[in-house]
C-alpha cells in the first residue's frame, strides 16, 4: 500500500447564506461532513487553516484572513483528522487510512499518517513517504521546533529491517518489520528528510515530549502487560520523575506545562476525576500539581510560539475557556460578551490573544467561526460548520437531570424539534458509543437531523461515561448490558413522567456501543421501543472479545477495558450469553435495522451479519445495509448520509412523527 498524493487547487471557499425557510433542510445537509472544522489561525494571525468539505469532497484549506485561498488540497484516500500550524508557512494535517493485509492473519487497522503543507512555495509532502527504511505510517506526533533557520516536526515511526523497498515487500529479501516498537524521528518540513533521535523498546510503549528548541524534555514508558507507567526527564536513561498504574491505557503525555522544562501529563488522579492534568518539574520525585485545580479539561490551549500551556477548555456540558493570565482571560471574556447568548470557545489564537478564532454555538446557531482582531475591535464570521442549516431549523438543546433505578444521579442531553411544544412528543433515544465517552449540550448533527423531522432526541450519559469522575466511570464496570442499559431506559421514563415525550412512541438508535444498547433495548429488554437501529453495533459479546484478544493479545489495555466493563475475565465467559443480542434474537420485540461499514476495524461487520442471520432465523423483521468503504467513525460524507437517510426512514416507518 502506498500513500496517495494530494490534488492541489486554488478554489475559493464560498458559503451561501439565505433566508430562513419553513421546510426542514434535506437530510444530506446534516449527513455531509462539516463545511468547516478545526479552524486554526497562523502564529502571525494573517492566515487560517481548516478542514473543509466543499465540492462534495474533504479538503485541507489554507487561506488569508481576507478570504484569498492559498491551498485547497484533496487528501485522496487519506482521511483528515486534525490540522495545526508548525510555523508561519507550514501546516500539519494528521490523517488516517484503512489498511488490510492477509499477511498478518487478516490484520486490519486504521493507520495514522501526516501531511505537511508548505505555503511558500506551495507544495505537500507525506511524512515517511519514500523512506525505504521507515514504515510509511506515523505513530504519534510529539511536537515541533524552529531553530537554526529550519522547522522540524517529530513523529513516532517503525524502523524497518533488511533490504529492498515498499510497504508490500515483506519477505526475507526486502525491508520488513521484525519488531513491535516505535522510534522517534525528526522530520525536516521542507524536504521530508527523517532522522532518528531516540529508540523505543519492545517491552514499553514510549511517548516523547519535544520542546520548541528541539530538545527531548521528557519521555514516558507504558507496559501493556502490567499497566505500569513511568515518566522520565530527557531521552532514554533520563531522571525518573513519576510513576502510576493505569490498566486501561488512557494515560498520556500532553506536552509542556506552563513553564519551560515542565511536563504536562493526563493521568489517574484519585476520586475527584477519573483523569486529571498533572504538571511536573523535571526533577527526581517531583510532586505533580494540577494547573486547572479540580476542573476536568478536554483541550489544552498553548502559546503558538513557545508551545507552553496558557489555558484549557473544560470537559463539561457547556465547555468553558480558562486562561491562566487574567489579562488574557479578560480579553477573551470581552469577546464572549460581544457574542451574547452564544456558547463561545477559543479555537486558536496568536500570542497574547491579539487575534483569535472562536467558535460560537447557541440557540439557532449550528456553529460559526469568528475572526477577532482586538486592536481593530473587529469580530467577523469567517466559516460555518453547517451553513445551510439556518436558525429556524436548529432544535433547542438542554440538560435533563434524573435518577437511575438504584438512585445514582444521572443526566442526559435533550434536543427538541424546532417549532413544536415539548409535550407528548415522539422520541428517539440516542445513546453514545465508547462506552467511555459522553454527550454534550451542543449542536449534534445526528440528533438535530431526527429533531428536524419532529422527534425529541435524548442522549443519556449513563454510568461508565467519561468526564464525570472516577467513581462514576468505575460504576460502569461490570454493568455492560445491565445497569448501563437500564440507565438509558430510566432516562426515557423520566421524560415521560414530565410529559415531554410519549413513551409509547419511542425508538432507539445508536452506533458502536450505542448500537449494542439499541439491540439490547429490544432483546435484553422488551416492551420499551417500537424499533431499533444499530450502526456498527456489537451483537455477540463472546465472539467480539475473542476477536479483540486475537487482534491485541490477551494482556493489553484495550482488552482489559473490555473485560472491566463487561465484568468478565476473558472471551470464554459463558455469562455474556445472557447479554448478547444474537443469542436472544427470538426475544426481539421490534423491527431492527443494522448498518455497518465494510472497512470497520473496531467492530467487525460480522457482528451485524450474525445478528441479521439470527433475527431472520427467528422470523423477526430485520434489514441490513452494508456501507461500502466506510470505517467505524462514518468518515465519508456519502455513506454517512446513506446511514442517516436510512435510519430516519426506518424510524419514520415504525414510529411516525405525526
Amino acid at each position: 500500500m502506498r500513500c496517495h498524493g494530494l490534488l492541489m487547487s486554488t478554489v475559493a471557499v464560498s458559503v451561501v447564506a439565505g433566508a430562513a425557510f419553513a421546510a426542514p433542510p434535506p437530510l444530506a445537509d446534516y449527513g455531509k461532513l462539516p463545511a468547516a472544522s478545526q479552524v486554526e489561525i497562523s502564529p502571525a494571525g494573517d492566515k487560517i487553516a481548516y478542514i473543509a468539505f466543499e465540492d462534495n469532497q474533504p479538503k485541507l484549506v489554507v487561506r488569508q484572513i481576507d478570504g484569498a485561498v492559498l491551498i485547497a488540497a484533496n487528501p485522496g484516500a487519506q482521511k483528515l483528522r486534525s490540522v495545526a500550524w508548525l510555523d508561519g508557512d507550514h501546516v500539519l494535517a494528521q490523517t488516517s487510512m484503512y489498511a488490510y493485509s492477509g499477511l498478518f492473519s487478516d490484520w486490519e487497522a486504521e493507520i495514522g499518517g501526516a501531511i505537511i503543507l508548505n505555503t511558500k512555495p506551495i507544495k505537500a509532502l507525506v511524512v515517511f513517504h519514500d523512506h525505504p527504511k521507515i514504515f510509511p505510517t506515523t505513530y504519534g506526533y510529539f511536537g515541533h521546533s524552529s531553530h537554526g533557520g529550519k522547522t522540524y516536526a517529530y513523529f513516532g515511526g517503525i524502523t524497518l529491517a533488511g533490504s529492498g523497498s515498499g510497504f508490500a515487500d515483506f519477505d526475507n529479501n526486502h525491508y520488513s518489520v521484525d519488531h513491535g516498537h516505535t522510534d522517534l524521528y525528526r522530520v525536516d518540513v521542507d524536504t521530508g528528510d527523517a532522522q532518528p533521535l531516540a529508540k523505543g523498546t519492545e517491552r514499553w510503549n514510549t511517548e516523547w515530549l519535544v520542546t520548541a528548541d528541539g530538545s527531548i524534555a521528557a519521555h514516558t514508558e507504558y507496559e501493556q502487560r502490567s499497566g505500569d507507567w513511568r515518566l522520565f526527564a530527557g531521552p532514554a536513561n533520563g531522571t525518573p520523575i513519576a510513576s502510576a498504574k493505569d490498566p486501561t491505557g488512557d494515560i498520556s503525555i500532553l506536552g509542556s506545562g506552563r513553564t519551560a522544562g515542565s511536563i504536562l501529563v493526563n493521568q489517574p488522579a484519585g476520586e475527584v476525576h477519573d483523569f486529571a492534568h498533572i504538571e511536573y518539574q523535571p526533577t527526581a520525585g517531583a510532586e505533580g500539581i494540577r494547573p486547572f485545580g479540580d476542573e476536568a479539561i478536554a483541550d489544552e490551549i498553548r502559546d503558538p510560539t513557545t508551545d507552553l500551556l496558557i489555558g484549557g477548555v473544560t470537559n463539561s456540558d457547556t465547555p468553558r475557556t480558562i486562561l491562566f493570565d487574567p489579562t488574557l482571560q479578560s480579553r477573551f471574556d470581552k469577546v464572549t460578551r460581544a457574542l451574547g447568548g452564544e456558547n463561545v470557545t477559543l479555537e486558536s489564537a496568536t500570542s497574547n490573544l491579539d487575534r483569535m478564532i472562536v467558535r460560537a454555538e447557541g440557540p439557532g446557531d449550528s456553529g460559526t467561526f469568528f475572526f477577532v482582531d482586538v486592536a481593530a475591535r473587529k469580530v467577523e464570521a469567517v466559516a460555518w460548520a453547517y451553513p445551510t442549516i439556518l436558525q429556524d431549523a436548529v432544535g433547542a438543546v438542554s440538560i435533563v437531570d434524573y435518577k437511575a433505578a438504584d438512585g445514582l444521579e444521572l443526566h442526559g442531553v435533550l434536543t427538541l424539534p424546532p417549532g413544536k411544544p415539548a409535550k407528548g412528543l415522539p422520541i428517539v433515544v440516542l445513546p453514545h458509543g465508547g462506552p467511555e465517552a459522553r454527550d454534550y449540550a451542543h449542536f449534534d448533527w445526528w440528533a438535530q437531523a431526527f429533531a428536524s423531522r419532529g422527534y425529541a432526541v435524548f442522549q443519556p450519559n449513563f454510568r461508565g461515561s467519561d468526564g464525570f469522575g472516577k467513581a462514576f466511570r468505575d460504576a460502569g464496570y461490570g454493568q455492560w448490558g445491565r445497569k448501563m442499559q437500564t440507565d438509558v431506559s430510566d432516562g426515557l421514563a423520566e421524560l415521560a413522567r414530565r410529559g415531554i415525550v410519549d413513551p409509547k412512541r419511542a425508538c432507539i438508535v445508536g452506533a458502536s456501543y450505542g448500537g449494542y444498547v439499541a439491540l439490547a433495548g429490544v432483546t435484553v429488554q422488551q416492551g420499551i421501543y417500537r424499533c431499533a437501529v444499530s450502526v456498527a453495533g456489537l451483537s455477540d459479546l463472546n465472539a467480539f472479545l475473542y476477536w479483540r484478544e486475537q487482534k491485541f493479545g490477551q494482556v493489553n489495555e484495550v482488552v482489559r477495558s473490555d473485560h472491566l466493563y463487561m465484568g468478565v475475565g476473558g472471551a470464554g465467559d459463558s455469562s455474556l450469553g445472557a447479554f448478547s443480542p444474537v443469542h436472544l434474537a427470538r426475544r426481539a420485540d421490534a423491527p431492527v435495522l443494522l448498518i455497518h461499514g465494510k472497512n470497520d476495524s473496531v467492530v467487525p461487520i460480522d457482528q451485524s451479519l450474525v445478528m441479521r442471520d439470527g433475527l431472520r432465523n427467528a422470523g423477526k423483521p430485520v434489514e441490513l445495509i452494508e456501507l461500502s468503504g466506510e470505517d467505524h467513525w462514518l468518515s465519508k460524507a456519502e455513506t454517512r448520509t446513506q446511514m442517516l437517510e436510512a435510519s430516519v426512514a426506518f424510524v419514520e416507518k415504525y414510529n411516525p412523527p405525526d
